[in-house]
């Protein structure tokens, strides 16, 4: 039997409890790695790493992380480092959405947006770098297509993934040297618990087959993790139809 190609690796992953941070905790552990569950919702991580460990035959780590809580950040990082030697891959996936129209957008909920897609990215990515380093492993950002296009509705949220992209490339700069890759997936719309502009769900506003499956994204996240000495910069995964009707 072959080894799975991330045996012996350990992987973070932010916004684990549900959609693309669980599909991607259980493609990693399909894939061999010791798994570190992080989320503001415990009981539903340690629900989740019950099952990789029973279902995969790995070990998991659960920790209970907001990224918007910078001093909950750098527990997440010490607690995994302490527990588990180190980081070989690290997914920035914690995000969301609220709102919709700039005028009428509360300045609440303009922070809570930017208090979670940038500076809880920022936390984790500046806690994270000097173990990944050592390791010489992985960095992955959640973006968006929403962080591509220009686009009529949340302008907010889609300037949280402009920043995203920038903010990742920009660090693959400064520690591309160091033998880190770095990589931005980019989603369109996935079949998850993200809400709509409308408060619905992505699973409920489109039908199977309609839109991406949070595995996609999950599979094209490991992928990125497991290329040794290379980085991929950016994966876009949209449905086959996307841009017929996007402009």
């Amino acid at each position: 039997m072959s080894t799975p190609p991330l045996a012996d690796r350990i992987a973070v992953v932010t916004g684990a409890s549900a959609g693309i941070g669980a599909a991607t905790c259980r493609a990693l552990a399909a894939a061999g790695a010791t798994v570190v569950l992080a989320s503001r919702s415990e009981d539903r991580l340690t629900a989740l790493a019950d099952d990789l460990e029973t279902d995969h035959g790995i070990d998991t780590l659960v920790v209970q992380c907001d990224v918007r809580d910078e001093a909950a950040v750098e527990n997440l990082i010490e607690t995994t480092v302490d527990q588990l030697g180190g980081i070989d891959v690290f997914v920035n996936n914690a995000g969301l959405a609220r709102g919709s129209e700039v005028e009428s957008m509360s300045t609440e909920t303009y922070k809570t947006m930017q208090e979670t897609n940038v500076d809880g990215m920022f936390y984790a990515t500046r806690a994270a770098i000097p173990h990944v380093r050592e390791r010489k492993g992985h960095l992955i950002f959640l973006g968006s297509f929403a962080g591509n296009y220009p686009r009529s509705f949340n302008p907010v949220y889609a300037a949280s993934k402009w920043w995203t992209r920038g903010f990742a490339k920009s660090v693959a700069a400064q520690i591309g040297d160091d033998g880190v890759g770095v990589t931005v997936i980019n989603p369109g719309e996935v079949r998850s618990e993200f809400q709509a502009t409308d408060g619905r769900s992505f699973a409920e506003v489109f039908d199977e087959g309609d839109a991406s499956e949070p595995k996609e994204v999950a599979d094209a996240i490991v992928f990125a993790a497991t290329r040794d000495g290379s980085s991929l910069s950016e994966i876009d995964l949209n449905r086959r139809d996307k841009f017929a009707d996007s402009f």
